[in-house]
């Protein structure tokens, strides 16, 4: 889609710190996160909603494996997901790593991006 941003980073023409990246998928770090490790899991391919993806069982294993990650990553068991759609009209979904019972954690390493994916990417 012409001025979808999610596309734009998906054709290399938007820069990002990419964490997992396959035929069909791309995980990378949000540039607003809620909390350090925050990833957004978008289809390659321009859907509008996540409901709309086709192979959503394929989707949901790479959402799953970057949460897994982020658990090992930043030593919690709480990943906090959300899918609703209104920020960026291509599917996505967001997982990020949080403390029990809190929705952000609002560290000052929130945007260290680089650290951040690599930590990610040795979990994998």
């Amino acid at each position: 889609m012409e001025n979808c941003i999610f596309c734009k980073i998906v054709n290399g023409e938007v820069p990002c710190y990419k964490v997992y990246e396959d035929e069909n998928f791309l995980a990378f770090l949000d540039i607003n996160p809620q909390s350090p490790g925050h990833c957004q899991i978008i289809p390659k391919q321009h859907y509008r909603w996540v409901w709309d993806v086709e192979n959503i069982g394929k989707y949901f294993e790479i959402v799953k494996k970057i949460a897994l990650a982020q658990q090992k990553a930043f030593d919690t068991n709480w990943i906090l997901s959300k899918i609703v759609g209104d920020e960026v009209e291509h599917a996505h979904v967001w997982v990020y790593p949080a403390k029990a019972g809190v929705d952000s954690e609002n560290q000052s390493n929130s945007k260290d991006f680089e650290t951040n994916a690599k930590k990610i990417k040795k979990n994998l």
